[in-house]
């Protein structure tokens, strides 16, 4: 679960990470009385899970409580990346001298976790990394050692911070590495960390996103989530418990098994180069008990996606056969009806495949096209897409 500026700001606070007073809003009248509260210039930052807020005029300057009143009216309802603005944050500006990141990741590739840090903040890290990747530092972190002083000494002077602020940074890099481990995140991020004209360290933004597998540890997590902030049809699929992320695609993706889907993706964004680019829809796993009602709610969550114009099965039958999926599939049909309206291309391999696939054949459902191989599958829902596309275009 991603986190909003504002509540990431709240975390961080809470585990001593130095940041500044900020009011959270929803109308503009309340922003113009947080700006009389807090007195001074301040900013009013929209609030949306998506970077490039300031160059979409997301992020403005008020020296008044009446300006900030009417740049918070400019922001609220703007549209940023597709995020529409339903809040915006008020906190003092601050005047900076320097600015800096700091990060930890959860290392995927490598199995540990990661610390990143440097010297220049203030842009996008990926920028940094592509045309100064001298100037970010990555540090591993031994997940039992931890991070304690020796080590946050050792990440900022990998990142080559200023003598001056050595430690004020390093005393930072140990709170955030609280925050990283005592919430369960995945990510924990500060861009900028500045330092002002009096020489404090303040985080000015960050970003925080939590591990919705350590869930049951942190009841609390629950109200940090944004039923309105969420994509529809992942949160439809949440409530039925199913594994599901929405992506730009054309091709609705199902497979039993989080390596088969991972690979199905990468075949049919290959295959789909071949039919005018089609891209994968989706990542929608459901697992190994794939009956009747798993496949309708896997179904019924792709094909209610508008963009999707093709759907592909393909599932490698083991503890769940191949003639439970298929039985599964043809009851899935009947249960949605006419909603069941886009075709569908269905691979089947692995435990009582012959069984499973006559099952399909004898049902000669009409949007239904067997497919043996996973390339030929993934190729053949990337064309009936383009078909389908096209049709609707």
């Amino acid at each position: 679960m991603d986190l909003y500026e504002y509540q990431a700001r709240d975390l961080f606070g809470a585990h001593g990470v130095p940041v500044l007073p900020g009011r959270v809003v929803t109308t503009s009248e309340q922003a113009r009385v947080a700006a009389a509260e807090l007195g001074g210039t301040v900013v009013v930052k929209a609030q949306v899970k998506t970077g490039g807020r300031g160059k979409a005029g997301g992020v403005q300057l008020a020296d008044t409580p009446q300006e900030a009143q009417r740049k918070a009216a400019a922001i609220l309802g703007m549209d940023i990346k597709g995020h529409t603005v339903h809040r915006v944050l008020v906190t003092p500006a601050s005047d900076i001298v320097e600015e800096y990141y700091l990060s930890f990741i959860l290392d995927r590739t490598h199995r540990t976790f990661l610390a990143m840090a440097s010297v220049q903040g203030g842009m996008d890290i990926e920028e940094v990394a592509a045309t100064a990747p001298e100037a970010l530092a990555k540090v591993p972190v031994d997940p039992v050692a931890g991070v304690d002083a020796r080590r946050a000494a050792e990440i900022v002077q990998a990142a080559g911070f200023p003598a001056e602020v050595a430690q004020p940074v390093a005393d930072v890099v140990r709170r955030l590495w609280d925050v990283f481990v005592a919430e369960d995140a995945t990510l924990v991020e500060v861009n900028p960390l500045v330092r002002d004209p009096q020489g404090s360290i303040i985080a000015l933004d960050g970003k925080v996103t939590l591990d919705d597998n350590a869930g049951f540890r942190h009841p609390d997590h629950a109200e940090l989530a944004d039923p309105a902030g969420q994509d529809p049809l992942e949160a439809r699929a949440k409530a039925r418990n199913l594994n599901y992320v929405k992506l730009d695609g054309q091709v609705g993706i199902i497979g039993n098994g989080a390596g088969l889907v991972m690979s199905t993706l990468d075949v049919v964004a290959y295959a789909g180069q071949a039919h005018g680019g089609m891209k994968p829809a989706n990542f929608l796993d459901i697992g190994g008990g794939a009956n009747a009602q798993v496949m309708a709610d896997g179904l019924d969550i792709i094909l209610g996606d508008p963009d999707v114009h093709a759907v592909f099965v393909n599932v490698f039958g083991g503890i769940t056969a191949c003639d439970q999926v298929a039985t599964g599939i043809v009851q899935a049909l009947s249960i949605l009806g006419d909603a069941a309206a886009k075709p569908l291309v269905v691979r089947l391999d692995g435990n009582n495949v012959a069984e499973g696939r006559r099952i399909l054949a004898r049902a000669a459902h009409p949007l239904v096209t067997m497919v043996d191989t996973m390339d030929a599958a993934a190729d053949k829902a990337a064309e009936l897409a383009a078909l389908t596309f096209a049709k609707g275009a």
